[in-house]
């Protein structure tokens, strides 16, 4: 007798935790990353699309901030026209350069030349670019071995941000060189999160990937769909400039056409030399997000710095006319209704966008005060030996918030205080545990080492033991091998090189 098969269909409940973020969280996270001088600009854009969104009359900047609105369209256009000719230059020369060294070519940021920048010292001591992306390296979360990898990757960059050397070549090096036996895969993850770090666009492989992956970090729109489609699939109509057919291609209006070639010039072709010689010397004058004052008996304030933002608030018309709509929806006409759908949305739009402002304020407070309360001593002394260990998941901890909300706070935000201007980032460091368990800051000890080093005998450098020993002398107890990576990580060459 034949086996009968029983298929049988049962009904089971699954319970899933599922997390999804709505409009409102989004632009809570878009605030809140934004510094002063682009949330200015975000306030200006906002009140100029929803007429529902009104400055207070009772603020005493508000006619300031009208009068900015006022005159900000004509001026927006001259600088958008010197903005253009500039970016057109910058990337049209990298485009020209494909296939050929283009180390002579001028190099460009937010419209100026680095030739022609200002080279005002913006905040305490100057770091190179390759130090800026070693402190982002400390704050993120890597294992030994992809630390290694990741601080090779940094060493390996061009001056203009871009990894030319290809990695099978990285993975034979540091199979050679640091007995690191990796494969490029392994590699190309590490170069991933490389990738994640600012500005925008370094580690990039090739103008193609630079470009795209300062594509990526735009908001979502349909501006933004056109850039990545023109640079990933039409890459060559870009590079010589066919505008005309690009257009025809993605069946672009001359405006839309326009429109995309004028975003597409903003792009950085070199993101690398965005930061300049060194960071702190600026194209702009950086303006402080956190004023922060010291007093001669240590006692540390601080205020947020709101620039000339004014208070918002919702139009009263657009109130009274949504009340008066759904006080009579009941006997709407369909012209009605949609005036009412209408209404409404600009007035949610406005009472979100206020909210916004709000929890971004709150947000920076908080999260200020806790570094200030952590970091107290520094603001005393204004010693960088005084800074304490410090990374991102400890002050998220201290005031309760996401961890990736900290780092939108931190990013792009400066605080000027009694010794300098510093962005935000500079009080975050990795930190070493000693044997007996006492933790060290790692900018502390490279301090002490570079200190060290700066007064050593010339004709006779200390090695590594040497500086290991005098290191503990000074109460930093740390492995020979320690002294070695740090070194090698503030680009100080090893004694025989240093006569």
């Amino acid at each position: 007798m034949a086996q009968e098969q029983i298929q049988e269909q049962r009904l089971t409940q699954e319970q899933r935790l599922a997390q999804t973020i709505t409009q409102q969280q989004l632009l809570q996270a878009q605030l809140i990353e934004l510094p002063i001088t682009q949330l200015m600009e975000r306030v200006t854009t906002e009140m100029d699309d929803n007429p529902a969104l009104e400055v207070s009359t009772e603020d005493p900047v508000a006619e300031e901030f009208q009068e900015h609105l006022e005159t900000s369209e004509g001026a927006e256009g001259a600088e958008d026209d010197y903005e253009r000719e500039e970016r057109q230059s910058a990337l049209d020369a990298a485009l020209e350069s494909l296939g050929r060294d283009d180390e002579d070519l001028p190099i460009y940021q937010g419209g100026h030349s680095i030739q022609e920048a200002r080279e005002d010292m913006v905040y305490g001591q100057s770091q190179s670019f390759y130090d800026q992306l070693n402190e982002q390296m400390n704050m993120t979360e890597l294992s030994d071995e992809e630390r290694n990898i990741m601080e090779y990757l940094i060493g390996s960059l061009d001056d203009d941000g871009l990894l030319r050397k290809p990695l099978h070549s990285i993975a034979d090096e540091l199979a050679i060189y640091h007995n690191l036996d990796v494969t490029e895969q392994q590699i190309e993850q590490v170069l991933m999160q490389l990738q994640e770090f600012d500005p925008a666009g370094v580690g990039a492989r090739s103008l193609q990937e630079c470009l795209l992956l300062q594509i990526a970090r735009r908001e979502p729109s349909h501006l933004k769909d056109l850039m990545t489609q023109t640079v990933e699939n039409y890459f060559e109509l870009f590079t010589k400039k066919h505008w005309k057919r690009l257009q025809q291609v993605l069946q672009l209006t001359d405006l839309q056409g326009e429109m995309l070639i004028k975003e597409l010039r903003k792009l950085n072709p070199k993101p690398g030399n965005a930061m300049g010689e060194v960071v702190g010397r600026s194209i702009q004058q950086i303006t402080p997000d956190f004023i922060i004052d010291t007093q001669d008996d240590g006692t540390v304030t601080f205020s947020l710095n709101t620039g000339d933002i004014p208070e918002l608030h919702v139009s009263q018309s657009f109130t009274d006319t949504l009340n008066e709509y759904q006080t009579n929806k009941e006997h709407m006409s369909r012209q009605m209704k949609e005036a009412l759908l209408y209404t409404k949305k600009k007035v949610d739009a406005a009472q979100g966008f206020i909210e916004a402002i709000r929890v971004r304020r709150h947000t920076l407070t908080i999260t200020m005060r806790a570094i200030i309360q952590w970091q107290h001593r520094f603001f005393e002394d204004g010693d960088e030996a005084s800074l304490r260990p410090m990374i991102l998941r400890d002050i998220a901890e201290k005031t309760g918030l996401a961890l990736s909300t900290v780092s939108r706070v931190s990013n792009s935000k400066y605080a000027q205080t009694r010794w300098g201007t510093f962005p935000l980032r500079y009080f975050f460091s990795d930190g070493y545990r000693t044997a007996e368990g006492e933790e060290l800051s790692t900018r502390e000890i490279k301090t002490a080492l570079r200190d060290i080093i700066d007064t050593e005998d010339k004709q006779k450098p200390l090695s590594d033991d040497a500086l290991k020993e005098l290191l503990a002398e000074k109460g930093y107890p740390i492995a020979r091998r320690t002294v070695a990576k740090y070194r090698e990580q503030m680009g100080i060459p090893v004694a025989r090189l240093r006569r």
